[in-house]
């Protein structure tokens, strides 16, 4: 059976990498990175919530006047900011090839993921939803006034200053594309960008979290969870 041991061994070895990988993304999680720290120390009276997909992250922020404002250019694009029941503004950010595709993975191409794996220009999705409620996959987190501000500021200086859309097809009637800084790739993933934003924002989130479970161990950690 000599065949069958080899067979294993090549198994074995090809299973490294993403063993390490994966081991990694977890001790990242646990890894600090450094927020911000001039945002102030304030009362967590505001509320932003991470969306948890199969393999990536959205950040939802709450639609008050300061959102309308600072994400006014959606309106043009078509998505529908100031609806009376709208109550949450769905960023994400990540690869214009594999984001963009579809929605539905399993029509994705060898060629897009390894597109997506080693360097892709940066996309932001938007899309709008109404009243929420309590589920396992949206993750609240209790931030202040200050810290919301910063996440907002944080998310617009990855956008163009005067942001136009993508001529893309979205998932929904209502979502958007548009270009954003950053390339992304397999060591800087969506999931890393949620993390950043997040520091960005004063929270203290994973050094390295490419993966969502390793936002979530992070969140955990740090004792960003709410729901």
């Amino acid at each position: 059976m000599i065949w069958l041991r080899r067979l294993l061994r090549a198994i074995t070895w090809a299973l490294v990498p993403f063993l390490l990988y994966f081991g990694l993304a977890l001790l990242g999680a646990f890894a600090p990175q450094n927020p911000r720290a001039d945002v102030g120390d304030a009362p967590a009276d505001r509320e932003i919530i991470l969306v948890a997909g199969l393999i990536h992250y959205d950040i939802l922020l709450p639609v008050d006047d300061a959102t309308l404002t600072s994400f006014e250019f959606l309106e043009g694009a078509g998505v529908p900011l100031r609806h009376p029941l709208v109550r949450w503004l769905a960023v994400g950010w990540g690869s214009e090839a594999f984001y963009t595709t579809t929605g539905n993975y399993s029509s994705l191409s060898a060629s897009t993921v390894m597109k997506a794996a080693t360097g892709d220009d940066g996309v932001m999705r938007f899309e709008v939803t109404g009243a929420l409620p309590v589920h396992p996959r949206l993750l609240r987190i209790r931030v202040s006034e200050a810290q919301l501000a910063a996440l907002r500021a944080s998310i617009l200086s990855d956008l163009d200053a005067t942001p136009r859309a993508l001529p893309l097809s979205g998932f929904t009637p209502t979502d958007v594309f548009f270009p954003a800084a950053g390339r992304f790739n397999a060591l800087r993933t969506c999931n890393v960008w949620i993390s950043d934003k997040l520091s960005d924002a004063g929270l203290t989130s994973g050094a390295w979290t490419p993966t969502p479970y390793a936002v979530t161990v992070s969140l955990w950690w740090n004792g960003h969870l709410t729901r």
